[in-house]
């Protein structure tokens, strides 16, 4: 096809599939291709992280001892030690993932992720004051920063609003309140004795040693509601992308679209932050290159949730190989990573004039 310019545009591939109840769902061809292909992506390398150790299993082993063939000792190293560990890791990468396409779609800006608007920064102040303060276990320190994420998502969403929240005013707040967290994280870190500050900024760094069935249950059980949730008001969040007013004159409700799904990536990027400590660009990252395989202008909820989950565990295993006996945590390589995609970003945008 060509336009009035007498230049070519492109003409995405879709399907309509109908169910025998009359329910019909389009899909992009590309983006499922897409999805597919990352799923398989992160089943492998997850097939590939549980097999890499100091007791190294083959890949053909690892896929009996999950389908519960293997020896007492693989069932042990598996299914006890390293199995968790991934299921973390997938389940932070795709929390992280998701949120992170949330706020972008809001924001209607590519910097709008939980890490520049200061929701991970919130969640480490929450565990920092539990750790500092009272010394607490793991459980405090889930709950902690829990509630640390979800009093900083409403600070920035009482301090944006003005008859309604918007993307720059968000993105603008969000450094803001960014600044004003880390500040007190750094003096919470000041008055810590020594066990209590070490220990503090281990979690900092964002990592998915040691992680168990512990950590697995409660996450699995938020992504269990809240990913069904935001998925469903995929449509209304795309809508809201030509403007607040012609998305009401279409029926959705953008406020209320607007502070649920906020809601659900605060939640999301707190529980991730719980889990694994604040693990950092993943969600800046992971929404940004599922876009660009996709080629879709939209949310891309979907894309960006797998892609998250591809890059975790991915960038696990590659601690783990690249560093051996002395691997990096997990947050380490993704902000090394993801500070280098940030330059490329920020490069680019300025580029298009968009900044």
């Amino acid at each position: 096809m060509k336009n009035a310019a007498g230049e070519k545009s492109a003409v995405r591939k879709t399907r309509t599939l109908r169910t025998p109840g009359g329910l019909s769902l389009r899909t992009d061809t590309r983006a499922l291709v897409v999805v597919t292909a990352l799923l398989l992506t992160a089943c492998a390398a997850s097939v590939v992280l549980i097999g890499t150790g100091d007791f190294p299993i083959s890949f053909g082993d690892v896929l009996k001892t999950l389908a519960g063939n293997g020896t007492a000792g693989q069932d042990f190293i598996v299914n006890e030690l390293r199995l968790p560990r991934v299921l973390v890791g997938l389940l932070v990468g795709a929390s992280l993932g998701l949120g992170g396409a949330l706020f972008q779609a809001i924001s209607r800006n590519p910097l709008g992720s939980p890490d520049v608007l200061g929701l991970s920064q919130g969640a480490t102040s929450g565990a920092l004051v539990v750790i500092v303060l009272t010394s607490g276990g793991a459980t405090q320190v889930t709950f902690g920063a829990l509630a640390g994420g979800l009093l900083t998502g409403l600070a920035i969403y009482l301090l944006a609003w003005k008859q309604g929240v918007h993307g720059y005013r968000l993105v603008l707040v969000g450094i803001g309140v960014s600044a004003v967290v880390t500040a007190v994280n750094g003096y919470l870190l000041t008055k810590a004795d020594f066990v209590d500050a070490t220990r503090a900024v281990v979690w900092m760094t964002g990592s998915l040693n040691g992680r168990d069935w512990n950590q697995v249950w409660p996450l699995l059980a938020l992504c269990a509601v809240l990913v069904p949730l935001s998925l469903a008001n995929a449509r209304g969040l795309r809508m809201m992308e030509m403007g607040d007013d012609v998305s009401n004159a279409l029926g959705v409700r953008v406020e209320r679209v607007r502070l649920l799904l906020m809601v659900s990536a605060v939640l999301l990027t707190a529980a991730a932050t719980a889990a694994a400590g604040p693990v950092s660009f993943v969600a800046l990252t992971a929404p940004q290159l599922a876009r660009r395989l996709t080629r879709s202008p939209g949310p891309n909820l979907l894309p960006s949730l797998c892609m998250g989950a591809t890059l975790l565990v991915t960038a696990d295993w590659a601690s783990q190989r690249a560093f051996g006996a002395d691997q990096l945590p997990v947050g380490v390589v993704t902000g090394v990573l993801g500070g280098v995609y940030l330059l490329w970003l920020l490069v680019t945008e300025r580029r298009a004039g968009r900044i």
